[in-house]
């Protein structure tokens, strides 16, 4: 990724000022002098959910921009339209293409990065040393890679529900029953309990709001590792100024408003799926229906710190991430079939015999 985003320039030597993760200053790379950014305290705002809402505040983001496709990855990303040069910030390739915003909606506030570029390398050197079935000359080498910090956008989604719910309910009750049985040729009686399942209806209302659920707006990632990386603290959300993404690269929403709602839907019908059922209680449930009105329906955007890389190894290429806020690698790696092959002996070696001892005794 480009070095050269020049949105703030230096008050005292006229040099680019960037974002510094461990001062939460702009911080000028020539000279070093910091500048502070003036927080705004004000709560983000949450916009009402209106797809065809057309209000122009929603897609000033303080700075012109324009977004960068990527021809060998498809990725994309937003950038000042005064950076001229890019590299793409999901695959490293120079094949990019330079496209005017159209209708991009900005987010309201964001993570701001709190783990530096250096301390993402330590922390995937730590990481990949604790990897079990990798070979052990990829634990020992050193593995170059280029690290971009790169904000992800998500939507979140607010929403005030209230359900009229019915259903069949079940309870197990116990009763005893006498039967026969013939041991060593002879026939006994023996008295047994045996379950059974009164059922009856049951009906009634239920309210519940929903505060931030959120959606990854990214469609260019694998949401199992998004998942594994994504502890972030929202309590640190502040809110949104160009300062704050001043030399990253800020990735262009690719899951619509209306689809991320979609998806903000599903979850929230699981979730009063499953409240549901627990306040109905019983011990089985079935023809369960339920019918949900929505109501103060709001969303915003938001912006997370992630780093972002691809490494080489043996000439196959394996990506990794690094939470920009907690320093959580996860990621791919190549496998050792030595290691692997040994696990599994063992593990046979281990069964054969606990069944010999079992035999035995």
């Amino acid at each position: 990724m480009t070095e050269a985003v020049f949105q703030f320039p230096c008050k005292s030597c006229g040099g680019q000022m960037f974002f510094d993760s461990e001062t939460h200053s702009l911080k000028c790379r020539y000279c070093e002098i910091e500048q502070p950014i003036e927080a705004i305290t004000d709560m983000p705002v949450e916009h009402e959910l209106n797809f065809a809402d057309d209000d122009p505040s929603l897609y000033d983001w303080q700075t012109e921009q324009q977004t960068v496709k990527c021809e060998s990855c498809g990725g994309q990303s937003v950038a000042p339209v005064s950076q001229s040069s890019f590299l793409c910030a999901f695959c490293g390739s120079a094949k990019v293409l330079v496209e005017q915003i159209n209708g991009l909606i900005r987010p309201e506030s964001l993570i701001p990065f709190s783990i530096s570029k250096q301390e993402a390398l330590e922390a995937f050197g730590r990481w990949k040393k604790k990897r079990w079935f990798v070979p052990n000359v990829f634990k020992k080498m050193p593995i170059e890679s280029k690290l971009n910090g790169l904000y992800l956008p998500y939507w979140t989604y607010d929403a005030s529900t209230a359900s009229v719910y019915s259903a069949d309910v079940g309870v197990y009750h116990y009763r005893p029953e006498t039967r026969t049985r013939t041991v060593n040729g002879k026939t006994e009686t023996y008295t047994e309990m045996v379950r059974y399942t009164v059922w009856h209806k049951k009906s009634g209302n239920y309210e519940l709001d929903f505060d931030d659920v959120r959606i990854p707006a990214s469609r260019y990632y694998d949401d199992k590792m998004l998942k594994e990386i994504g502890n972030y603290n929202m309590a640190e959300l502040v809110g949104y100024k160009p300062d704050y993404i001043s030399g990253y690269m800020t990735e262009r929403y690719n899951v619509s408003l209306e689809d991320g709602w979609s998806r903000s839907k599903s979850i929230i019908d699981s979730t009063l799926n499953a409240k549901i059922r627990s306040k109905i209680g019983g011990d089985e449930i079935r023809n369960l229906r339920i019918s949900t009105q929505y109501a103060n329906l709001t969303y915003k955007q938001i912006l997370l710190p992630m780093w972002n890389a691809n490494y080489t190894y043996r000439n196959k290429s394996f990506p990794y991430m690094i939470n920009g806020q907690t320093g959580i690698v996860k990621g791919k790696t190549p496998k050792s079939a030595a290691k692997i092959t040994l696990f599994v002996l063992s593990l046979l070696a281990i069964i054969a015999l606990l069944l010999l001892i079992a035999s035995q005794s």
